[in-house]
């Protein structure tokens, strides 16, 4: 399971690298997407039959479909990294062969790797099995990190800005990891719900925050409906402060008065 989510959080973040550095978005016949899919259909395979399915044994092969689907991972990790490392290294449409937003094209690989390095580290170093005992918890924590993470990367590209290196996600697996440098003076699981929760309210401040920013400079609406009928000048008046427009009102602003 954790191979599974690293997978797909590398591959989709490649998928939206490669973007940033060449402009243009790319789909193959078996993609990110299917990768997705693919882990969804395996973890419904295991609750329906059970885990024990994947240890069923075909002549001359132990744990079959463990094998298979580690090497079918395995070899589409390798197949889109053969074709996204192309296309990073060379294909940039900055000057110079840079990202659009004029930076290195290697640049955004450091946020995929403050990602990558201590998830690994901390479920390998942890002195009380912190990811074998919270599977689930520990994925959804550095699961809503990459995808913070990886919205920045799409607000980047979509802005033509520079990505930059630090991020306030990234709070929450430094601080299990220095919880770890410094012999777990915090319990691991205590501070692993913690990190979870922290992340989370990130995630869904930085989504609230870009959604704003892009209703301010649009000038639209974000869950508000207009009102169609405006029965007097309280009413209007309200109406053009919040940005709405004459063609929804049905009467004048004279007949209003005059009423």
């Amino acid at each position: 399971m954790f191979f599974q989510c690293m997978m797909a959080v590398s591959l989709f973040y490649c998928a939206h690298w490669q973007t940033y550095v060449s402009g243009t978005l790319r789909f193959g016949y078996v993609d990110v997407t299917e990768a997705q899919f693919g882990v969804i259909i395996i973890h419904l395979i295991t609750v329906i039959f059970g885990p024990g399915v994947w240890s069923v044994k075909i002549p001359g092969t132990e744990l079959a479909f463990i094998a298979i689907y580690i090497t079918l991972g395995v070899a589409q990790v390798i197949l889109k990294l053969w074709h996204c490392i192309p296309v990073i290294l060379w294909g940039g449409a900055g000057r110079n062969g840079s990202t659009i937003a004029g930076t290195s094209v290697l640049s955004p690989v450091v946020p995929l790797a403050f990602i990558v390095a201590p998830a690994i580290l901390i479920a390998w170093k942890s002195p009380d099995g912190l990811y074998l005992q919270n599977p689930t918890i520990y994925l959804l924590t550095f699961g809503c990190v990459s995808a913070r993470i990886t919205n920045r990367l799409v607000v980047a590209h979509m802005t033509k800005s520079e990505m930059a290196y630090s991020d306030a996600s990234l709070l929450g697996p430094g601080a299990l990891f220095l919880n770890q440098y410094f012999n777990c003076p915090i319990p691991e699981k205590f501070l692993l719900y913690v990190v979870c929760v922290y992340v989370i309210y990130d995630l869904i401040k930085y989504c609230r925050e870009v959604c704003l920013e892009i209703c301010s400079h649009l000038n639209i609406m974000l869950f508000t409906i207009v009102p169609k009928y405006v029965s007097g000048a309280k009413s209007l008046s309200s109406a053009e402060k919040n940005g709405s427009s004459s063609k929804y009102l049905t009467r004048s602003k004279s007949k209003v008065k005059t009423n």
